[in-house]
């Protein structure tokens, strides 16, 4: 089992959609999977036609009043799980910061699902932003996912990222943690998104995904209506895209087992 935190602290930059069509993707590959929305807002959430369910977040094992297997939910799609978020998480921000242990509290709470291994990914929905909640995805991720927009300060969100990981490595927190993958999103065909893209490339060579995410409007409205591209537009531009990252993610993650 692997843990894989999806995570840039800028927003709007498709780390949801990200998170939840790769997760959808990786499922119809017959893999098990785990979303965890760590976000307030609860995005990840909504965009699987589901409702934050009291007492059903990662709020309670946070707090270490509860446990993440107790906070499973079934999702309408085969081998895909989910761990709602709710407005509650932001409570966590505040109620752990002063705990000693307030870095590795996800960690810990890992363990027993990591020791039973009944999922092959688990995918860790980061909040946009650098509190105690994206910080503990990092000290318990066994490696990041990036998503990154095509646009002029890509290179600058990257560069403050690789920080970021090397300060959670530097802490003792996550010793081992690493940028494995970088996903280009939202690519239009202009010269600016291509200069973009052959930039990262230079930069961060083989962690980038050769897959690109174009901009579509179905990929911006799928949330809205609940939904995965997949059930909402499943020939379309974005579903390609996504089920061609998820074969790619494979290939690099080759331990992975396939269930018929």
């Amino acid at each position: 089992m692997k843990v894989i935190g999806v995570a840039n602290q800028k927003g709007g930059v498709g780390k949801t959609t990200t998170s939840v069509n790769l997760a959808a993707a990786l499922a119809e590959e017959r893999c098990r999977v785990l979303l965890i929305d760590l976000d307030p807002q609860a995005n990840a959430t909504s965009a699987l036609g589901h409702e934050p369910i009291e007492g059903h977040s990662v709020y309670e094992a946070l707090l270490q009043t509860g446990t993440l297997a107790d906070a499973v939910v079934p999702t309408r799609r085969n081998n895909l799980w989910l761990i709602p978020g709710d407005i509650h998480l932001a409570g966590a921000e505040v109620e752990i910061a002063r705990q000693d242990d307030h870095l590795t509290r996800l960690r810990d709470a890992l363990v027993p699902l990591r020791e039973d291994a009944p999922f092959d990914f688990i995918f860790l929905d980061c909040p946009p932003s650098l509190g105690i909640l994206m910080t503990n995805a990092l000290a318990a991720a066994d490696e990041l996912l990036v998503p990154i927009q095509c646009e002029y300060f890509a290179l600058e969100g990257l560069s403050k990222i690789d920080g970021i990981v090397g300060q959670i490595r530097d802490s003792g927190a996550n010793p081992n943690l690493h940028i494995a993958g970088i996903l280009m999103t939202m690519y239009m065909r202009n010269n600016l998104a291509q200069q973009v893209v052959f930039e990262v490339q230079k930069h961060f060579s083989e962690a980038v995904f050769l897959t690109i995410i174009p901009r579509t409007v179905r990929l911006g409205e799928a949330p809205s209506h609940g939904k995965t591209i997949f059930e909402y537009e499943s020939n379309g531009l974005g579903a390609t895209a996504y089920r061609a990252l998820a074969k790619e993610f494979l290939k690099k993650n080759k331990q992975a087992t396939r269930r018929k």
